[in-house]
């Protein structure tokens, strides 16, 4: 498996790169992909089916300053920016007979991260709802996937340092909760692992085995999704 640890300097790029990559895998073949990432500056990002409007409070990030995105993967919204660490795995559908199905992906996938994660922390870390990791039943990173007919995007997130006062302003409550939350305010729900962002990369490129550096980033495909999509107030908030 390639790993490829890079960051654009803007949320679009960044959210761009991850379908790009996708559909180079697609149309072209080769090898998996292990991503890295982290934003820069915080901005919200939406799951590909939810409405802005129930997820994020718009009139507070436009106060803030924090841009409202939409990603090509499902789940719900999220807030990005430093201190939250991105991964993206690229994998074959039929690398593994449990990526046959959405169910199985994401159990296949989280059990991975989970013990990596664990290992690293010294305690037990579970898998809550459908596609969150938690310790103490307090959530420190979401995940989602999308699906083409022979490749998958299986992607998301590890708040390691990160300003979680933020959360509550930018995000509404979830329309739709996992039973372990409880209804619990985000401040009540979310934590972070204090753990290094070299720490956890270290760990995931071992668990995946992704140890050959990636040979490019798909710069022209990335752009041509920014243009078409992630930069455009009709892809944005098209619900």
């Amino acid at each position: 498996m390639f790993c490829l640890d890079h960051a654009f300097p803007t949320p679009a790029e960044n959210l761009a790169c991850d379908e790009a990559l996708l559909d180079a895998a697609e149309e072209q073949g080769g090898a998996a992909v292990l991503r890295f990432w982290e934003s820069p500056s915080h901005f919200v990002v939406l799951g590909y089916a939810n409405k802005a409007a129930e997820e994020a409070d718009i009139g507070a990030c436009l106060a803030l300053d924090i841009p409202i995105l939409r990603r090509c993967s499902g789940g719900g919204a999220v807030l990005q920016g430093p201190g939250c660490l991105n991964y993206s795995v690229i994998l074959r559908i039929d690398h593994a007979p449990e990526l046959q199905s959405i169910t199985g992906t994401n159990q296949w996938v989280m059990s991975r991260n989970r013990d990596a994660i664990a290992r690293l922390l010294g305690r037990a870390v579970s898998v809550e709802g459908h596609t969150d990791l938690a310790t103490g039943l307090l959530k420190f990173s979401g995940n989602a996937q999308r699906r083409k007919r022979e490749w998958l995007l299986f992607h998301g997130t590890f708040l390691l340092d990160f300003d979680l006062s933020l959360i509550g302003k930018a995000l509404k409550a979830p329309p739709r909760q996992p039973d372990y939350r409880q209804q619990r305010p985000h401040a009540e729900f979310v934590t972070q692992l204090k753990l290094s962002g070299a720490s956890v990369k270290a760990a995931l490129r071992d668990v995946w085995d992704a140890k050959t550096p990636c040979p490019g980033v798909p710069h022209e495909m990335v752009q041509g999704l920014v243009a078409s999509r992630y930069a455009r107030d009709e892809w944005n908030f098209s619900r």
